[in-house]
């Protein structure tokens, strides 16, 4: 069972993503914003990040940039989650240091494959 931080302050957005990733079987831990994402990072280890970009109190980037400056966070595999998805988007927050990014409304064929492929599952 891996274990997901989810990074959203949408209650539905939240919902719908918690609810996919326990069908897939996943162990989840939910944040509402950037400094409770801290502090759960804080508290323990996870296979992988779903951040959304758009947040209160601190954004997605900034939240982005102190897990990627932090030795024990830095290799936790980030995925930006965003409805802002412009052209150019992807690539920068790849050069910020997300592995992929996922456009609101999810997609949950292309949601089960990503989160799949970053965490070394079949995704059939």
């Amino acid at each position: 069972m891996k274990k997901i931080l989810i990074v959203e302050d949408n209650p539905m957005n939240m919902e719908l993503i918690m609810d996919l990733l326990e069908l897939y079987g996943h162990s989840i831990t939910k944040a509402e914003d950037g400094i409770k994402a801290l502090e759960r990072l804080a508290e323990k280890k996870f296979d992988l990040i779903l951040l959304d970009m758009q947040l209160p109190k601190m954004d997605g980037l900034e939240v982005l940039d102190r897990i990627k400056k932090n030795p024990a966070t830095a290799d936790i595999p980030v995925i930006a989650v965003t409805a802002h998805a412009m052209k150019g988007s992807e690539e920068h927050f790849i050069e910020m240091g997300c592995v992929d990014y996922v456009s609101k409304p999810i997609d949950i064929h292309k949601f089960r494959a990503l989160i799949s492929k970053y965490l070394d599952e079949d995704s059939s």
